[in-house]
């Protein structure tokens, strides 16, 4: 089931009971009836703002736009972390922004979230900024695999080459150098998680 077709097709649904048009259903949101029709046809993702405005426009529940229970056995919800923490070796989640669901195949064991691409540092991979990340935890990649690495508490997402000791994080924009890492530089460097898949642009 593509939950985000779903979701479009629901809000169609609810809009064609209340007898409005797309552009009326835009002019509530303060939106364009071109991202409406997106929305409808799940080209975008309804955030969970949206829902919300869009549960109060309809006078329904936010979980009517979504499959009964049963159906959704299949999906599930991984957060969108803004920023992680690492006290005593322990990786810790901070500014959780909202929770996303996403289809139980895409998840082959172990711990996943999900986080946003920042700027332009990773182009050349096809990875814009806003973009959703699934990240899979794990404390090491392959070399040339790209990872999340916690530079201080910032996530970044990066191209890692390892040789002896030293780590370098390959961006994939020839306008950024990389960043060489050497036992005993002051920067707390680690990585946290193996980028998986990239999911969608907000």
């Amino acid at each position: 089931m593509n939950l985000q077709k779903y979701v479009g097709e629901k809000i169609k649904e609810f809009r064609l009971k209340q007898g409005m048009s797309q552009e009326e259903l835009a002019d509530l949101l303060q939106t364009t009836k071109q991202t409406v029709s997106r929305y409808e046809i799940g080209e975008r993702k309804a955030n969970q703002d949206v829902l919300f405005k869009l549960s109060e426009i309809f006078g329904v529940s936010i979980d009517d736009f979504f499959p009964p229970k049963e159906k959704r056995l299949s999906f599930s919800m991984l957060p969108v972390v803004g920023r992680v923490s690492c006290g005593n070796g322990v990786i810790a989640y901070e500014e959780i922004e909202s929770y996303e669901p996403v289809p139980a195949d895409w998840i082959d064991g172990g711990e996943y979230f999900f986080a946003k691409a920042k700027g332009d540092s990773m182009i050349g991979a096809r990875i814009m900024d806003g973009d959703l990340l699934l990240i899979r935890r794990q404390d090491d990649v392959d070399n040339g695999e790209i990872a999340a690495v916690l530079i201080d508490d910032e996530i970044v997402l990066k191209r890692v080459y390892k040789t002896d000791d030293t780590i370098i994080l390959q961006s994939e924009n020839p306008a950024y150098k990389p960043i060489v890492v050497r036992p005993g530089d002051a920067k707390n460097v680690r990585i946290i998680g193996k980028l998986k898949k990239v999911v969608l642009n907000f």
